[in-house]
């Protein structure tokens, strides 16, 4: 297995025929594995099986070996993932770009941005200066200007979530968290590892905070300052909290600006929402905003992007002449390639292309809800919402064949932008098949999942009068 080479592995083939007609991920894998046989696919299992463990182990060079070479075993593995793309449907991740070929010259280099990265290091191997084109953009869309924003690209939304609850712990030292209890698991992670006060706010049915129950715990707390995660498209029903109405609550409960602090949440749709209106707005009073960006933008890499006002970031930076910076951010060392990534998507893309993903993902996740509900099959779908939460296959090979995520009675198919009809069809074909056996053709009956996902949205016996209605 040689190195990575721009001149030789990476130069751009003659067009053949065949060439032709294969995909770059297969274009990919010729050029990876010349050795390797590529005519025919090493894995047995359809591509409609569940990936099996591979059960690998480390093998010493010059040891005898009855295995499959390393070769094999990686060929392998990347034609089983490259089957099982068209059965990923439950878990928020865009797969669909084919940049990975032109970007791949430079995994033949570490790159690693340390510390601040708006401040240069004594090393050049690193990738700040696509960093901060990365950060700017985002300013930009999230409306702060360039000198009052201080970011950093993260190693995902967890760690924007824990940068950005930090921040506000720091400034508000005696403040409670508050947070729905549909936000994400980072969020309560973070007021155990930080040993923070606080208080879980109960949601709606359709996932959205309870303003009334914030309201009564606010007034119940007036003493102690509020740190409020704000969740812009819940995990798992993607209901999206309103960040004005929050301020209002604030407002009316006698918490002036210097007793709050907001962080938001927009892992995944906070590259969707301002495509339909401008709720993420540093115009208002909140502290941080965090998106993942291997999530509806794409990267082969877990990654994310922080923003939050440069006043505040003084209260986390510490000066390390070690790296010959200062450091505010979570992890110290970070990922070179992912700032790299994000900058090349959102050059291809550009903010009409961006457009585009977010209406055909719109469009594709109502597609999937009418299709459901003209199945009998009980569903919901939230306003602005590209996620469609579904009854639960009782099946769990059916789960694990589509990957689907799942919670109580529930699962959800999340729309993202490499989510074709065509996949949708197939989805919909399979269940409707298998619930014919699960529920022997109509003599069982479906749960009912009126209290997860609310009457209206209810197939059961009980509730189909109004379902249908």
């Amino acid at each position: 297995m040689g190195s990575l080479s721009l001149e030789m592995d990476f130069e751009r083939s003659p067009m053949t025929p065949r060439s032709l007609a294969m995909t770059p991920r297969s274009l990919a894998r010729r050029r990876l594995f010349p050795n390797v046989d590529n005519k025919k696919p090493k894995v047995e299992q359809s591509g409609a099986g569940p990936r099996k463990n591979l059960q690998l182990d480390v093998v010493e060079p010059g040891l005898k070996n009855d295995g499959p070479s390393l070769d094999t075993i990686l060929v392998n593995y990347l034609d089983t993932l490259t089957q099982r793309v068209n059965y990923h449907l439950g878990y928020p991740v865009n797969i669909c770009y084919d940049h990975y070929a032109t970007l791949a010259p430079l995994l033949q280099f570490h790159l690693n941005n340390c510390g601040d990265p708006f401040l240069q290091n004594t090393v050049d191997f690193h990738s700040k200066d696509f960093e901060v084109a990365v950060l700017n953009w985002f300013a930009q869309l999230w409306e702060i200007e360039k000198d009052q924003y201080w970011g950093y690209v993260t190693n995902g939304g967890t760690e924007g979530n824990l940068h950005g609850i930090l921040l506000g712990r720091e400034l508000l030292p005696e403040g409670i968290l508050y947070a729905s209890k549909d936000s994400h698991y980072s969020v309560f992670k973070a007021a155990r590892m930080y040993r923070m006060d606080s208080d879980t706010i109960n949601t709606s049915v359709n996932g959205e905070m309870d303003y009334s129950d914030l309201r009564a715990k606010l007034l119940q707390n007036k003493d102690k300052p509020a740190i409020i995660n704000v969740t812009i498209g819940t995990t798992f029903k993607g209901a999206i909290d309103d960040v004005d109405v929050i301020l209002e609550t604030l407002k009316d409960c006698g918490y002036s600006q210097d007793r709050f602090y907001i962080h938001c949440d927009a892992a995944l749709c906070g590259l969707k929402t301002p495509f339909i209106n401008n709720m993420i707005s540093f115009k208002k009073p909140i502290g941080s905003v965090t998106i993942s960006g291997h999530k509806f933008l794409g990267c082969p890499m877990p990654c994310g992007v922080q923003i939050t006002r440069k006043s505040y970031i003084n209260n986390l930076s510490t000066n390390v002449e070690y790296i010959a910076s200062v450091d505010a951010t979570i992890s110290g060392g970070r990922n070179g390639l992912t700032p790299i990534f994000l900058w090349y998507s959102l050059s291809a893309k550009g903010q009409i292309g961006l457009q585009k993903d977010v209406k055909k993902c719109l469009d594709n996740a109502k597609y999937l809800k009418d299709r459901l509900q003209q199945e009998g099959i009980s569903v919901m779908l939230n306003e602005l919402s590209i996620i469609v939460v579904l009854e639960r296959p009782r099946d769990h090979e059916f789960v694990r064949r589509w990957q689907l995520s799942c919670v109580k009675d529930m699962a959800h198919v999340i729309v993202m932008p490499g989510i074709t009809r065509e996949m949708i069809d197939n989805f919909i074909s399979d269940l409707v098949q298998q619930r014919k056996q699960w529920y022997q053709g109509g003599k069982a009956e479906a749960p009912c999942v009126a209290d997860d996902i609310g009457a209206q949205n209810c197939a059961c016996s009980y509730h189909k009068i109004d379902y249908i209605s």
